[in-house]
């Protein structure tokens, strides 16, 4: 009898800890993703700002990417300022001297030769035939990239860049921001149409 009351017990406390665990583990995964959708709607705010501070600045459309998202998921968010909507997102590269050798956290730097990806806001410049095909120059806007242009960082594509999101981190970059090749075509298209500089933010 002792047995058996003991035992309904320690099914009790232990159906109670699962429930405790269970219930921890959903807002942190909620909590995650609220916390990325924060963090674009912050950057969507500042850009709107900044591009009114110019008119040789694109009103209309902006590129963000959130580097605080895994490489395997899409992270290059093409936002229409004018109408508050997503366009379209894609997967984009970050430079391997960002990887820290820890999942999920990266690092950053503007100084040349570092590989790194450099965070802050950029004014797209003109198109050029580069390694890679038809890439476009980066002027870096802040002090964090103003180094961009002389380290040749730029936007260009890679065949090896999936167009579909995947659970492995994706290939990196010597510091570009690097997309897929049919994800290119859309961004280009919406650069080349684009009669004022646009920007592009990285975030992390």
């Amino acid at each position: 009898m002792k047995k058996s009351i003991l035992f309904l017990i320690f099914i009790g406390v232990f159906s109670v800890s699962f429930k405790c665990i269970h219930k921890e583990e959903n807002p942190q995964s909620t909590s995650s993703k609220s916390s990325s959708k924060e963090k674009l709607e912050s950057q969507i705010n500042e850009i709107k700002k900044f591009v009114n501070t110019s008119s040789k600045y694109n009103t209309e459309v902006g590129f963000f990417i959130d580097m605080g998202i895994a490489s395997g998921k899409k992270r290059f968010f093409i936002y229409d300022l004018k109408n508050d909507k997503l366009l379209n997102k894609g997967l984009v590269g970050h430079g391997s001297g960002s990887e820290t050798g820890i999942p999920g956290k990266l690092k950053f730097s503007n100084v040349k030769n570092s590989l790194s990806t450099s965070l802050g806001k950029y004014s797209i410049g003109n198109s050029y035939e580069g390694t890679f095909g038809k890439a476009y120059k980066l002027y870096g806007l802040d002090k964090t990239n103003d180094n961009a242009f002389d380290r040749n960082v730029v936007l260009h594509k890679y065949k090896d860049v999936p167009f579909e999101e995947q659970i492995n981190p994706i290939c990196n970059s010597y510091g570009c921001p690097m997309v897929n090749e049919k994800f290119f075509g859309v961004v280009e298209n919406i650069i080349d149409n684009s009669k004022k500089k646009i920007i592009l933010v990285i975030y992390y």
